[in-house]
C-alpha cells in the first residue's frame, strides 16, 4: 500500500469533476451496450480514460481550474434541483395562498380545515380552507 502512496504523491487525484466523469462513463456504458451499433459502446470509455488522466496529472493548477470551470456550471443545477425538492416538500406540507387585501403570500399547515388567517403585512383577517 506504501507504494500506491508514492505513485500518487505530487499527483492531482480525485475531485467532483472525476466523479462526476465516472457517473458519466457508467451512463454511457449501459446506454450505448443496448444500441446494436458494432463498437459504438467503446464511446463510453472517452470519460473514464479523461478521468484517469486527470487524477493522474501533475499539473495540479490546470486541473484545479477545470475543476472550478464545471462547478461554476454544476452548482446552478444542482441547487436548482435541491430547492425543487424542498419546494416540493414544502407543498405537501403547507398549503399557499395570498391575502386578498395586500397580496401577500401567506402558508398555512395543511389539513386543519377553515382556519382564520390574519396577514402579518396588513393586518387583514379572512377565513381560509387548509
Amino acid at each position: 500500500m506504501n507504494w500506491l502512496y508514492r505513485f500518487m504523491y505530487g499527483r492531482y487525484g480525485a475531485d467532483q469533476l472525476t466523479f462526476a466523469l465516472i457517473i458519466l462513463y457508467l451512463i454511457l456504458s449501459l446506454t450505448l451496450t443496448l444500441i446494436p451499433v458494432p463498437l459504438i459502446w467503446l464511446l463510453a470509455y472517452i470519460p473514464m480514460v479523461f478521468c484517469f488522466y486527470r487524477m493522474l496529472s501533475r499539473n495540479i493548477a490546470k486541473r484545479q481550474a477545470e475543476n472550478w470551470a464545471f462547478l461554476r456550471v454544476w452548482n446552478p443545477v444542482k441547487n436548482w434541483f435541491k430547492s425543487a425538492n424542498q419546494n416540493f416538500k414544502a407543498h405537501q406540507e403547507y398549503k399557499y395562498f395570498k391575502c386578498p387585501n395586500c397580496k401577500q403570500k401567506l402558508r398555512a399547515p395543511r389539513g386543519w380545515g377553515k382556519i382564520q388567517v390574519t396577514c402579518q403585512r396588513c393586518r387583514h383577517q379572512f377565513i381560509k380552507k387548509v
